[in-house]
């Protein structure tokens, strides 16, 4: 340890944190320099075969993983082009020359003995970590001399043997040389699978993976003791890139420094900028002449001119690893699953505009001679005005409120069912695919941060009561953060809740001030006016939110210190989904449920602050503009947040990452060199998890469902954009984003709990908006108990109630009463209350109460018939297809055959060696029991036990 400091300690200070490492100092403090670790690469010819960067300077060992980390470049101190154009001392003698401008500054001098104390620390702990790393069998190869100025890269490289110990470690299965035919069902159901794989085949992407295979090789997890079932005749491509990288990244984990202050992984390290970065490299460019997975990909899957094609899912596993492949295989299926409910969806609409003419209550809100006064909108400035101006909204309101919308709502729960039911079948389907079966998720290495918190709580205690056994966090430990949590998530929620209040206040009051505008167009728009604004500005408030809900999802997520990084991936998707959902379905919620429920009467109102009167519904009900807040807000967040953003930021961040690489001052001839691959996946956006891929799906599966009964289209929209996502994630996957480190999952983990309580939750809402926020119920009460007819005609009449305008409160009736021009003494509005001549006048009516129970009735009746609909559904259909559950049972058999065949190899060898020793015996004993032979046979069994050990 002396040696090493000394060693550091020569050093001028100007010179710590330089870019070229001693050599010498390294032997010093133990590390062994071997062809392994190349401290300084030599720039290698332009058409050598590492030039892409994607193997080492050698041209045969392959860069399995990536590390970055910044050197300091002074002015004064560059590399000659030649790289080896002075010695050390001659580069220390010109950094002691004093600086112009700096010679008489002690306070720069200072500074920058701080900043190299900074750089030293950080390069000790590179070293200790980088040593670990060659003593776990890893080869490491630095470049310093890159076209990436300011940044040194280490080129990790997994051999053989660390690759075969590590595969055993973490179990992975892989083929064996056994191959067995596969059933795909009986002689029928072959022959349609071949029928529609036929008809398809235009529709299948243009790779290796899409071929109906009708054998597989037998996995197995890796076994060094196992090697001869493996099928090891090309080495190089046994294990794929995206295998050698999660093996190394495995290590890399595993690894510690311990000579910090505290226990240091790699996670730690990149935290506290020791290393910059950590990631496995892409196959290649998206646009080499070369053929690799990346290129296909590109052209295959993440290209707009092929939105019609299936999505290769195999090679994106291949490429990506099995947690981003689930991915999207479930937005897959998902987005097939959208085609049929988009179709009934648009059905139902189309029935709609069919029946427009033929329904009777907008014909009678539209008819001119049913003359109905109705009372005035607010306080003063409003007057009285007629039904009949309402009637494009009665004949808009029809296209979605209709009975052909209960149907649908009984449709897309049934549909919800069906599509997690076929989803399970097709994640077991993969996980036989791809060798997913019997996999079990085993215990992740502590996160940094709780490995930090417990060494703190474990000083703490050593310095108190002298205690040695391993600590770890207890409830009380987090109760603190467990409290911040709840505080802060109500308080969200509760913000949410008043910027919806706002917004109804800001609707309320501009209502007003538009009433008494003297333009008549103005007046006559007021309602579109208002809607049309409230509802932008609730699309502007819910992306801001959005945002904020998801940065503080996080902090309150790393205040509470998860162990491992599932459980912090499970919390943070926890506690930003109750949030993003709450923020972007209040608005909805408050118009599908609440607006016009409490306003009270003409003469009674309901008032806000005591000045603010309660909006109401418009005359053909709530559901319309419950159809226009569901559409802006579902189309808003998918086009501006879910498309333009992920196109516009992650492009955002490049350029500025360009132009402040262009700011830097590069020396003429780094400027002109290629840059490696590493270079150039050094560039691109980090990987950020798939916590916002599902999160966006998640609440666009709650438009679909949540509120389908307002807008049957939802599903179309969603289709349409869904289209678009896959192509659009695709590419960001392929060509923006760094490759991720491949992941193993066997299922899409918490988001499929998730999507059971939408579902679920999809049922009860949907209930309460046909029963409630349309009028189905009350046509249905009128049409049985009230028509005299038999029909709908009367139904509006019905519906408004009378109310005589002398009761109106002082200051509340209109200043301009004759605008009709007549005199108003009876107004209507709508509700179920008495009239004024009646002994209880304006109290609730009797058919107030029919049409409540008939509700309250067809809500429970609904929601129990269609849960129960969906879980006949969902015991209907078995989680694993058959011919699965025969293929996993047929895998079992041949593998205990194949293992007791061996077993039975190697009885059969050891009692033939056995019997061999026994006759060698006995042939001895023979010879020694004659007296005449006895030195030739003692010759001859030598011979014999000679033959049989070359037998052995």
């Amino acid at each position: 340890m002396m040696k090493r400091n000394e060693k550091y300690s020569s050093l001028p200070i100007g010179e710590k944190g330089v870019d070229i490492i001693n050599i010498k100092a390294i032997e010093d403090i133990g590390y062994v320099q071997t062809d392994a670790m190349i401290l300084n690469s030599v720039v290698p010819e332009q058409d050598s075969s590492c030039q892409q960067g994607l193997y080492f300077q050698d041209g045969s060992r392959r860069v399995d993983y990536i590390l970055t980390y910044h050197i300091k470049k002074s002015g004064a101190f560059r590399k000659q082009p030649t790289r080896h154009g002075g010695s050390a001392s001659n580069r220390s003698t010109k950094k002691d020359q004093p600086q112009p401008g700096n010679k008489n500054d002690p306070e720069i001098g200072e500074q920058d003995h701080i900043i190299d104390y900074h750089e030293d620390d950080k390069r000790f702990r590179r070293e200790e970590f980088e040593g670990k790393l060659l003593e776990a069998g890893l080869e490491l190869e630095k470049d310093e001399d890159t076209k990436t100025y300011g940044i040194g890269f280490v080129k990790i490289h997994a051999p053989w043997h660390v690759l075969c110990r590590e595969a055993e470690f973490m179990k992975l299965k892989m083929p064996t040389k056994k191959v067995y035919e596969v059933n795909h069902g009986n002689n029928f159901v072959e022959k349609i699978n071949t029928f529609i794989y036929k008809i398809t085949e235009p529709l299948h992407p243009n790779v290796e993976e899409k071929r109906i295979s009708s054998v597989k090789h037998l996995s197995y997890p890796f076994s060094r003791e196992k090697q001869h079932l493996f099928d090891l005749s090309d080495k190089d491509s046994f294990f794929d890139s995206k295998t050698r990288s999660t093996i190394v990244y495995e290590i890399l984990k595993r690894i510690t420094c311990t000579k910090a202050k505290y226990t240091m992984g790699i996670t730690s390290l990149l935290a506290n900028g020791v290393y910059n970065a950590a990631y496995p490299l892409h196959d290649g460019d998206c646009e080499d002449e070369n053929a690799n997975d990346r290129k296909l990909l590109y052209e295959e899957w993440a290209s707009y001119s092929v939105f019609y094609k299936y999505q290769p899912i195999d090679l994106i596993r291949k490429y990506f690893g099995e947690k981003i492949g689930l991915y999207f295989a479930w937005l897959g299926v998902y987005t097939q699953m959208l085609i049929p409910a988009s179709l009934v969806g648009i059905i139902v609409f189309l029935y709609g505009c069919a029946t427009l003419d033929d329904n009777i209550p907008s014909m009678e809100m539209c008819d001119n001679r049913i003359n109905i006064t109705m009372c005035p909108l607010c306080d003063r400035t409003c007057s009285y005005w007629k039904l009949s101006t309402a009637c494009a909204t009665a004949r808009a309101s029809h296209l979605f409120d209709n009975p052909a919308t209960v149907f649908f709502s009984i449709f897309m729960a049934l549909w919800a069912a069906m599509f997690m039911e076929h989803w399970k079948r097709r994640q077991m389907r993969l996980n036989y695919k791809w060798d997913l079966t019997g996999f079990e998720e085993e215990e992740d290495h502590p996160r940094a941060e709780y490995e930090s918190r417990v060494m703190k709580k474990s000083m703490k205690k050593e310095h108190r009561k002298r205690k040695t056994e391993k600590e770890k966090l207890t409830w009380r430990d987090r109760f603190p953060a467990y409290m911040t949590n709840a505080v802060m998530i109500l308080f969200m929620i509760g913000l949410t809740f008043a910027i919806v209040f706002g917004v109804i206040l800001y609707r309320i009051s501009t209502a007003a001030a538009l009433a008494m505008s003297s333009s008549p167009s103005t007046k006559s728009n007021v309602r579109v006016t208002v809607m049309a604004t409230a509802v932008i500005i609730n699309l502007v408030v819910i992306l801001i939110l959005d945002e904020v809900y998801g940065y503080i999802a996080r902090w309150l997520t790393l205040i509470e210190v998860p162990k491992t990084d599932k459980s912090f991936e499970e919390r943070l998707i926890f506690k930003a989904f109750v949030l993003k959902f709450v923020n972007a379905f209040t608005p909805i919620m408050y118009v599908a449920f609440f607006k016009g429920r409490f306003v009270g009467r003409p003469g009674n109102y309901v008032y806000a602050f005591q000045s603010f009167r309660m909006e109401e519904c418009a005359p053909g009900g709530c559901l319309m503009e419950l159809c226009i807040q569901l559409s802006i807000i579902m189309l808003g967040k998918q086009l501006i947040q879910n498309n333009l953003f992920e196109i516009g930021i992650p492009k955002l961040k490049k350029l500025i990452r360009y132009f402040k690489s262009k700011r830097t001052s590069v020396p003429e001839e780094e400027n002109n060199k290629k840059l490696q691959r590493y270079e150039v996946d050094y560039y691109l956006e980090p990987f950020a998890g798939l916590t916002p891929e599902y999160m966006e799906m998640m609440i666009q599966f709650g438009f679909v469902t949540l509120f389908v009964a307002s807008f049957p289209l939802a599903p179309l929209f969603a289709l349409l954009n869904n289209i678009i996502e896959i192509r659009l994630d695709a590419k960001k996957f392929v060509a923006e984003l760094r490759r991720p480190v491949a992941a193993r999952a066997k299922d899409i983990g918490i988001w499929y709990n998730i999507l059971r309580v939408v579902a679920k939750l999809a049922v009860i809402i949907n209930a309460f908006v046909i029963a409630f926020t349309s009028d189905f119920i009350p046509r249905l009460v009128y049409l049985y108990m009230y028509s005299t007819d038999g029909s709908m005609h009367g139904f509006i009449n019905h519906t408004l109630s009378y109310f005589n305008v002398s009761d109106f409160k002082s200051g509340t009736e209109p200043i301009e009463p004759m605008q009709l021009g007549y005199k108003v003494e009876i107004c209507r509005f709508k509700d179920y209350r008495e009239p004024p001549w009646s002994l209880n006048g304006y109290d609730i009516s009797k058919q107030f109460w029919a049409v409540l129970a008939a509700r309250l009735a067809f809500v429970i009746v609904f929601q129990n018939l269609v849960m129960i609909m969906s879980d006949f559904v969902d015991w209907m259909i078995p989680d694993i297809p058959k011919d699965i559950s025969v293929q996993i049972h047929k895998e079992k058999v041949l593998m205990v055959e194949l293992f007791l065949k061996e077993e039975r190899g190697k009885l059969q060898m050891l009692e033939n060696l056995i019997a061999r020793g026994k006759e060698a015996k006995s042939m001895e004993n023979c010879h020694n029991h004659s007296p005449i032979n006895r030195p030739q046979s003692h010759k001859g069994s030598n011979t014999t036990l000679h033959s049989q050990n070359i037998d052995v």
